[in-house]
């Protein structure tokens, strides 16, 4: 099959949403499949164009098999309502047109990857003029999650934005859900079940191991060797409320021997040093994003990670690959996400459910970790054990590619 895949976020950047369109697009190939990806100039999340992708409005690439065209955006390191609008609908449009100019030849399917939304706006557009069956993969409930979050309150933008929702909905052959509340919510809004396959997120079962010569390595080099680690490796954004972690650092002020690390990069990020800064943490550590290949040694330095939400409806559904990472990593979670991500965290006995937003539980969390490190050790086993069960990414992109073939 020749597939043309759509997703705004593609390596070079980092992140989940690039890691997933990668490692199924790499499986597509490895399976004897081509695969055209659209995808935007790197940016994310910073906002800032990377060095040798500036000034081309189209840079297309081969790499480990797959077409990468990538498309011109507005990029910008000021995230406002109109800088974000901005960057969805250049992607939108020039994705539209390299799809139809540069994307030559018969193709058999597209599938697109949403959020964005306006992502589908253009696979959606591509499949009726190429006359193409349309698959949709959803990974977040865009814009329900946005106006829950406050990235979206103009009502008639709410409006057309359901509107291109219902539409994708209607046209795709079928709808790709990555956790079961998702489905359970495309089912009451009217979506038929047998228009819905769950395939959730996970992790690179050969990439993320533990590493011990990575974890020694890096933990002298931070200054971490005789402490009790807890981690937060991902995006610096609106949903995850990191202040918590900020706040819980203060909490264990008198604790030495416990050390919060972030690492990663996002619209956050320069608020996030600033209040650090201020609170003079002795106990905290901020990093810059690191290449994908080197955070299995990150991880592997921690002694437990974090996986944090805001305490908001609509990520009682969320089910966030940085647990499969970390249990990859055989790390044990402290998760602050109810509903679907406490649920798996419970039934694969893997970690342990803070109440979201609560620095004193995450605080009183850690503490109970560190004095009980054997059952960090039993929980980060069973997390690894668990990914490799169900979880890996290889058997998770072998599910979609059965499914689109059929």
């Amino acid at each position: 099959m020749r597939i043309l895949y759509l997703s705004q976020y593609f390596p070079p950047e980092a992140g989940a949403t690039q890691t997933r369109a990668y490692e199924n697009a790499r499986a597509f190939v490895r399976a004897g499949h081509a695969v055209t990806m659209l995808a935007e100039i790197p940016n994310h999340p910073a906002g800032i164009v990377q060095a040798g992708y500036r000034g081309r409005w189209f840079i297309r690439r081969q790499w480990e098999g797959i077409d990468v065209i990538h498309t011109w955006v507005w990029a910008s390191p000021e995230k406002t309502f109109k800088s974000r609008m901005l960057l969805y609908l250049t992607y939108m449009l020039n994705a539209f047109l390299a799809g139809l100019f540069l994307a030559r030849g018969r193709y058999d399917l597209v599938y697109c990857s949403s959020p964005p939304l306006f992502s589908g706006a253009a696979g959606l557009g591509l499949s009726l003029l190429k006359r193409l069956p349309f698959f949709f993969e959803v990974r977040d409930l865009w814009p329900e999650s946005a106006v829950q979050l406050g990235e979206l309150n103009n009502r008639r933008a709410i409006r057309w934005a359901e509107r291109l929702e219902q539409a994708c909905y209607r046209r795709a052959r079928q709808v790709v859900v990555v956790t079961e509340g998702i489905r359970q919510r495309l089912v009451e809004r009217g979506l038929p079940p047998e228009k819905l396959t769950l395939v959730p997120n996970g992790a690179n079962t050969e990439l993320f191991t533990f590493r011990p010569e990575g974890r020694a390595r890096l933990r002298a080099e931070l200054g971490l060797s005789d402490s009790f680690v807890a981690i937060y490796a991902g995006i610096f954004g609106l949903a995850q409320g990191l202040e918590v972690i900020l706040e819980a650092a203060e909490l264990l002020r008198s604790h030495p021997g416990i050390q919060l690390l972030l690492v990663g990069e996002g619209p956050k990020k320069a608020a996030l040093l600033e209040l650090a800064d201020q609170m003079k943490l002795p106990n905290l550590k901020i990093l810059p994003e690191q290449p994908r290949e080197r955070m299995p040694d990150y991880l592997s330095a921690a002694d437990v990670a974090l996986a944090p939400l805001r305490k908001l409806e609509v990520f009682k559904s969320a089910l966030p690959s940085k647990i499969f990472d970390a249990w990859d990593c055989q790390r044990p979670l402290l998760i602050s996400i109810d509903g679907a991500a406490r649920q798996l965290v419970e039934q694969a006995e893997a970690g342990r459910f803070v109440s979201p937003e609560d620095p004193q539980a995450l605080a009183n969390a850690i503490l109970a970790l560190n004095a009980d490190r054997p059952a960090c050790a039993r929980m980060g086993e069973n997390g690894r054990a668990f990914t490799v069960a169900g979880y890996s990414r290889q058997a998770l992109a072998g599910k979609i590619l059965d499914l689109i073939s059929r």
